[in-house]
């Protein structure tokens, strides 16, 4: 199935979770339309997500340097404007997006439909229905479809890489099942009790397995609160984010926040087990075909009020600590099961 000489500007330039969702789609488009080249415009410093895939390459938005505000957007399209693209899909749809399009060559064009009133709905107290939207991940094939590229969403992963000498420095021999813990969120909302994550990891480690926490290279201090042995290793700070992603590729199971490293471990296809705060995954956003049985979610009994916003950033005084309803004990059994 081809679609000679098709060229698509793919535009998503905001936080690394969302860019991480677009793997599956550009999976497939590869799969299915093997002649078409894809651009994707995004930070640069999520070049390395895309870097294995067939036809894709990365051109660097820099929307916080030169490519700021409307001059910067105006040359970012002037740039884009000298590669012969074909089609445009706008997986965004916010106005510095709109302004670049505005800037960018006429061409067939088509831009995500985020479902903002549904969303709305959902998170508005009074109004609450608590119900499944459309996944983002789907919203994000309906841009294709609507340039004349039908996509699927049958899972489609990105493949195990190998290890870097530096990688194998710094795992050592561990030979245990290997656990990756993402504790940190954009949002107090959406970030489970480091007190609480400290009794998580001493129970792992008494079960045999080995961990590594993930973090920003500013968070490696406080990641240093959970060590406990020669098991649990900070990977925060220690490698550049190609190494993170091959490490990631190489875990037997990733516990996450609502954030961006469960989408990077779900590309990978490890199973990804999420704890969702003042979020929700009816909202869309859970990690590529990971079973609604790996999201664990506080208690709605206790905080009615869940999900109080899309992202986090919205919630009631003393939701804040909704998402530590969730037990330590609650989150082992997840593991052992999820683990077998």
């Amino acid at each position: 199935m081809t679609k000679p000489s098709a060229h698509i500007l793919v535009v998503r330039l905001s936080a690394m979770g969302d860019v991480a969702m677009t793997i599956p789609l550009l999976l497939n488009l590869v799969e299915r339309f093997p002649s078409v080249k894809i651009t994707v415009v995004t930070q640069h410093m999520f070049a390395a997500i895309f870097s294995s895939i067939e036809n894709v390459t990365v051109h660097p938005a820099e929307i916080r340097g030169k490519h700021k505000g409307i001059l910067g957007l105006r040359r970012l399209a002037q740039e884009l404007n000298d590669i012969s693209y074909t089609h445009i899909a706008d997986l965004h749809d916010v106005i510095r997006t709109k302004l670049l399009g505005m800037f960018l060559e006429n061409r067939p064009k088509a831009v995500i439909d985020k479902g903002r009133a549904q969303k709305k709905t959902l998170v508005q107290s009074n109004t609450k229905i608590l119900k499944q939207l459309k996944p983002t991940h789907q919203r994000y094939a309906d841009v294709f479809q609507t340039l004349g590229f039908k996509l699927s969403l049958d899972p489609t992963f990105l493949s195990k890489q190998k290890l870097s000498k530096r990688i194998i420095q710094l795992t050592g021999s561990q030979q245990k099942k290997w656990i990756g813990i993402a504790p940190f969120a954009a949002h107090a909302g959406k970030q489970y009790s480091l007190d609480l994550l400290k009794v998580v990891v001493r129970e792992l480690i008494e079960r045999d397995y080995s961990i590594f926490l993930f973090g920003a290279s500013t968070e490696a201090n406080t990641l240093s609160r959970l060590k406990e042995g020669d098991t649990v290793i900070i990977v925060a700070g220690e490698l550049t984010f190609p190494e993170e992603l091959a490490l990631i590729s190489n875990l037997d199971l990733m516990i996450s926040m609502d954030s961006g490293n469960g989408h990077l471990a779900a590309n990978y296809n490890v199973p990804v087990i999420t704890l969702w705060g003042v979020t929700h995954p009816y909202a869309g956003f859970t990690p590529f075909a990971q079973p609604f049985e790996h999201q664990l979610l506080s208690d709605r009994e206790t905080y009615p009020a869940i999900p109080t916003s899309i992202y986090g950033n919205k919630y009631p005084t003393g939701y804040e600590n909704a998402i530590n309803t969730i037990t330590p004990a609650m989150l082992i059994e997840k593991v052992e099961e999820v683990l077998g």
